[in-house]
């Protein structure tokens, strides 16, 4: 009786959800049926036994504090990506809100061409003032391509400069496989594409950088409030990322979904558990079911194989010499921390460190200058290291440098006679 439950639920299913168009809407779909709990169950199993299967032509599973990449399946394989877009977007927005161009409060105005979007939007009326925070709301939990465009055209002055923006943001980045053409991956244009490995990319520089996604990348539901010359009206946010509900091992904190007729459905999709983040990127799955599926298939098969060491507490260093310089001694300071992602059980108790740095400076001293490495190493296997540099300058001594040095000395030297 319950099998032929979830063969008559799975069929009402497909009938009620169309499959999305190339107008880049995100379908607002129920993902609790006990098809798709059975479809866990059984990536929950694989996980335990070391494979991982998914239906996606591409995707990958990355760690984001090392960037490390667990496991991919054609990775660098160039596709629409939809409005995974949206994440170059975001970055863009919080790198305004970071240098302070724009504030969460400011009053962006909506334009007639922000209007004009089809496709996922919240209905943006033009000349309707929203705050930069609700339209982030909008692009993230309803993945509004007017909100989008709004936000380009405040930031950049038009959507055309905004694109520029986001190719050299992905250039950065380090994402070849990548060329924009439009803000929100409304476009069906045959060149707009990224790759599995490139979308990684970006969210980890969004999660690593802009934490605070999360507030909003979590959101489940939420309305916001129109007011145009028509009125005063609600309309309700409600997220895409169907994620968010599902019942998994592990905390679900975000991130974006797409899905157009050309793109299928892609899905970036971001984890927490004891510590460990983790990133799952399916690109081009053949429904929506198998986006979420295959999500957590390779979410499922990292938190089961992986483990995170984080030094969080590192040794103390002491002041450098320096040789010849106004002042004797110059701080150190860590040049980042040191993180691993271990794969085979490692037994992180037993990580040794091992401090190599230089006898003493020559001024003049500059700050960030190198003055040696913190080696990490576990059972005679070296897994990195971090760069011991100064923390401050030192300039070099002149003739009356020395003169006063020399003076202070006999000074001292009178004082303990």
């Amino acid at each position: 009786m319950k099998r032929i439950q979830v063969i008559l639920l799975t069929i009402l299913l497909a009938v009620l959800i169309p499959v999305e168009n190339a107008a880049a809407k995100e379908v607002a779909v129920s993902v609790s049926s006990d098809a798709v709990i059975q479809r866990i169950a059984e990536t929950e199993e694989t996980a335990a036994t070391g494979a991982v299967d998914i239906q996606a032509p591409s995707g990958i599973l990355m760690e984001a504090g090392t960037g490390q990449v667990i496991f991919e399946k054609n990775p660098d394989e160039q596709r629409s990506p939809a409005s995974i877009t949206k994440i170059m977007t975001l970055i863009l927005i919080f790198d305004a809100l970071d240098s302070g161009k724009i504030k969460l409060d400011d009053q962006v105005v909506t334009s007639a061409y922000a209007k004009s979007m089809g496709g996922s939007q919240v209905f943006l009326e033009e000349g309707e003032v929203q705050t930069v925070e609700t339209l982030i709301k909008c692009i993230v939990v309803a993945s509004g391509n007017d909100a989008s465009v709004a936000m380009a055209e405040y930031i950049a002055g038009s959507e055309q400069e905004f694109v520029r923006m986001m190719n050299e943001r992905a250039q950065g980045l380090g994402m070849t496989g990548t060329h924009f053409e439009d803000c929100c991956g409304l476009t069906e244009s045959p060149t707009h594409l990224t790759t599995a490995r490139d979308i990684a990319l970006m969210s980890r520089e969004l999660i690593n950088k802009y934490p605070q996604i999360h507030n909003y990348s979590t959101i489940w539901m939420e309305n916001i409030t129109h007011v145009t010359k028509q009125g005063t009206k609600e309309f309700g946010l409600s997220n895409t990322n169907k994620l968010l509900k599902m019942a998994t091992n592990f905390e679900v904190t975000g991130l974006k979904t797409g899905s157009t007729s050309i793109a299928k459905y892609c899905l970036s999709a971001t984890a927490n558990k004891d510590g460990v983040r983790l990133i799952a990127v399916v690109m081009a799955a053949p429904d929506y079911k198998a986006r979420f599926a295959d999500a957590v298939s390779m979410l499922n098969y990292g938190y089961a194989n992986c483990s995170l060491y984080e030094d969080k507490e590192m040794p103390l260093l002491e002041n450098m010499k320096v040789l010849g310089g106004k002042t004797e001694e110059v701080p150190l300071k860590y040049e980042g921390t040191f993180s691993y992602l271990g794969m085979n059980g490692e037994d992180f108790s037993a990580v040794e460190k091992t401090a190599e740095l230089e006898e003493a400076l020559q001024a003049p001293v500059e700050p960030g200058q190198k003055a040696g490495v913190l080696r990490y190493s576990l059972g005679g296997k070296e897994l990195g290291q971090v760069e011991i540099v100064t923390d401050g300058s030192v300039e070099k001594a002149g003739f009356w440098d020395y003169i006063k040095k020399a003076a202070f000395g006999w000074l001292v030297k009178e004082k303990n006679l």
